[in-house]
């Protein structure tokens, strides 16, 4: 039981955060009167979205004794349940009459937290939340939560948000100055090392990277789910992120690592890699073209952020480049869950194989890392050409690390295009 003191103190300290904190701003638009639930990785930004969001409600005229701060991963709070989050509200009306508005950050460390929120909402409470876990926003908890919330999915920066970040404005026309040298400049640094908004702050970024993927595997994945084969997983995880071009099914994944001595089996792999998407680490991409039951199994698997692929590789660059291009894709059009959610984006095999395919607006991406060996280059259009037959599409690119051409092939108009000039940025929009 956490006594009404241990809030009492929990919710001055993160008023004092809230007027503290040093802030980037988000490009993200709260609904005025909108109650959210902010779901991802661990270190995206969800937290300084909550603060993002209480400094705009203090700069319009409401009062700092009247938000609520409390952060679920504080370990004087290890061991809460349910049943004690009403003495958040009593320690709160203790000292204050007025309405509070409600953030709680990382709330999934609470069993049934979503009967809270729900009664909180029918009682027209002001409620932000946020977790680390994909499971936040299945089908079981918007029922229970019964459409009062929104429900939104939080990344680490976009290349967008990460040159906003390192203070690069850019002028019209930038890709033909002086600026371009910059940018460039600084997709290198992302690409090799992602977009985590405090990664920025730190010179040894491995180190960080490899101490956010321990936290996140161990706390989020082995810990949450009472994982007793922590090797097995670990080494699935390298496996997948060695593989992450290729499609991947369960069966072989655990032949890879029995392959290696270990004992694994099918069932078993297929729980793990849901943890790990649940943990936000991955997403998965289906084969357009096949049958629902293989399209179960034979997925393609991303990592959320290229710093914690890249920490497993060596000669990371192609791999990587396709999972810049994966994360991207994802940001706009989503890709599937456990949770029977629609995807929008695949890839596509069967006789012709393309890296990315959006039917709903009949684009297709190939990704290739250089076209200048000539085999490359005739593959990589021969397989956009040999779709536009199958399905005609009305956007075809091909992405490269610094390439830029334009290509008519068999009457199909292709765009080579360098991924930092793919990526949208403030002032660019390849559309």
């Amino acid at each position: 039981m956490i006594s009404k003191e241990v809030f009492k103190t929990l919710i001055r300290e993160g008023q004092e955060l809230i007027g503290e904190v040093e802030l980037n701003e988000r490009p993200f638009r709260f609904e005025e009167n909108g109650r959210y639930v902010l779901v991802g990785i661990r270190q995206a930004g969800k937290s300084y979205l909550l603060y993002q969001r209480a400094r705009q409600m203090l700069k319009g005229g409401t009062d700092l004794r009247d938000i609520v701060y409390i952060d679920f991963d504080d370990e004087r709070l290890l061991g809460i349940g349910v049943s004690d989050l009403d003495s958040i509200l009593q320690a709160y009306y203790s000292v204050r009459s007025e309405k509070p508005i409600l953030f709680f950050d990382e709330i999934q460390n609470v069993s049934g937290w979503e009967h809270f929120a729900r009664r909180l909402a029918n009682q027209k409470y002001q409620v932000y939340i946020t977790g680390s876990n994909a499971k936040m926003l299945s089908r079981d908890i918007s029922t229970t939560l019964g459409g009062r919330y929104l429900d939104e999915k939080v990344m680490p920066y976009s290349f967008s948000e990460y040159l906003r970040a390192k203070g690069i404005v850019l002028d019209d026309g930038w890709e033909y100055g002086r600026q371009k040298n910059e940018v460039q400049q600084a997709f290198n640094d992302y690409f090799y090392w992602g977009g985590f908004p405090e990664l920025l702050l730190y010179h040894n970024k491995r180190k960080w990277l490899n101490n956010l993927y321990e936290k996140i595997i161990l706390g989020d994945v082995v810990q949450r789910n009472g994982i007793k084969n922590e090797q097995v997983l670990r080494l699935a995880v390298k496996k997948m992120a060695e593989s992450v071009k290729q499609p991947m099914a369960y069966n072989r994944l655990v032949n890879m690592v029995k392959s290696t001595g270990l004992s694994a089996n099918t069932a078993s792999m297929i729980d793990y890699m849901r943890y790990v998407r649940e943990a936000c680490l991955m997403f998965t991409v289906e084969n357009y073209d096949s049958k629902f039951v293989e399209r179960a199994v034979n997925k393609k698997h991303y990592f959320t952020d290229n710093g914690l692929l890249n920490i497993f590789l060596t000669d990371p660059e192609t791999s990587l480049l396709e999972n810049i291009c994966a994360i991207q894709l994802f940001r706009q059009y989503g890709a599937i869950d456990d949770n029977s959610v629609e995807p929008r984006f695949f890839y596509y095999y069967n006789n012709v194989e393309v890296d990315f395919y959006v039917p709903d607006e009949a684009y297709a991406v190939q990704v290739s890392y250089s076209l200048a060996n000539q085999s490359t280059k005739k593959r990589e259009v021969n397989a956009l050409v040999a779709l536009n037959k199958l399905r005609p599409l009305r956007k075809a690119q091909i992405v490269t690390f610094d390439e830029e051409e334009t290509i008519e092939a068999e009457g199909l108009h292709i765009g080579v295009v360098p991924v930092w000039k793919w990526l949208p940025t403030p002032d660019f929009n390849n559309a």
